[in-house]
């Protein structure tokens, strides 16, 4: 089973801003004990390629990514530390020619029918619709997947995803799993409200799964 397959069946990839390497472990261990053991930690923190890297050495258990990956440097740095699969807000060919290069499951961000053939001309297989709730919501991700429903193409919407739209997104066909920041907040992580991170990781797993078996 592949990277994004996994992914796929959590249904929802926390995305995390940590400020604190030192916090890395022990925001690991709490989506561990939420039953959501992926996380994707994002390159707009400094601390964000340390606490991959310490997350990576030491909780291998974890589906651990690189989101906001903007440039091959970064994502070349994501890689030696120890990510298994990396995202970006935006389409970059040259990113994902390098990752496709260096063997990493990568989604770069779409939000146009342009972006989309051109990401699926370059091999990808998973795109990150983003911002999500900004550029239409889950209607205009249902119309603008819809012509490539045949090719296989998966989607991440991120960006305004929340517990109250999660079953909107995932009625949808091609979305393979959603981004979430609620799971894990920046005020959160900063408090060491780990009790609360698990949680809400708990709460999400078991709202994908009802969602799910209705579907």
């Amino acid at each position: 089973m592949s990277t994004f397959d996994t992914i796929s069946g959590f249904g929802i990839i926390p995305v995390i801003a940590i400020e604190d390497a030192g916090d890395a472990l022990p925001l690991a261990d709490a989506l561990i004990e939420g039953g959501l053991p992926v996380a994707e930690i994002t390159f707009r923190t400094a601390a964000a390629l340390d606490a991959i890297r310490q997350i990576a050495q030491h909780r291998p258990t974890i589906h651990i990514g690189a989101g906001t990956i903007l440039d091959e440097t970064q994502l070349d740095a994501a890689i030696d530390a120890g990510a298994r699969f990396g995202l970006s807000p935006g389409l970059d060919l040259d990113v994902v020619a390098r990752a496709r290069q260096r063997g990493l499951p990568f989604a770069p961000g779409i939000m146009t029918p342009t972006d989309i053939q051109a990401a699926l001309k370059a091999g990808c297989r998973l795109v990150k619709f983003f911002p999500a709730m900004a550029a239409g919501g889950p209607n205009m991700l249902k119309n603008l997947a819809a012509p490539y429903a045949h090719t296989g193409l998966g989607f991440n919407p991120t960006g305004g995803v929340n517990l109250d739209n999660l079953g909107e997104w995932l009625a949808i066909p091609k979305v393979r799993a959603v981004g979430g920041t609620w799971i894990a907040t920046k005020a959160d992580i900063a408090a060491g409200r780990w009790d609360t991170i698990a949680a809400n990781a708990r709460e999400a797993v078991a709202r994908v799964r009802t969602l799910r078996k209705a579907k």
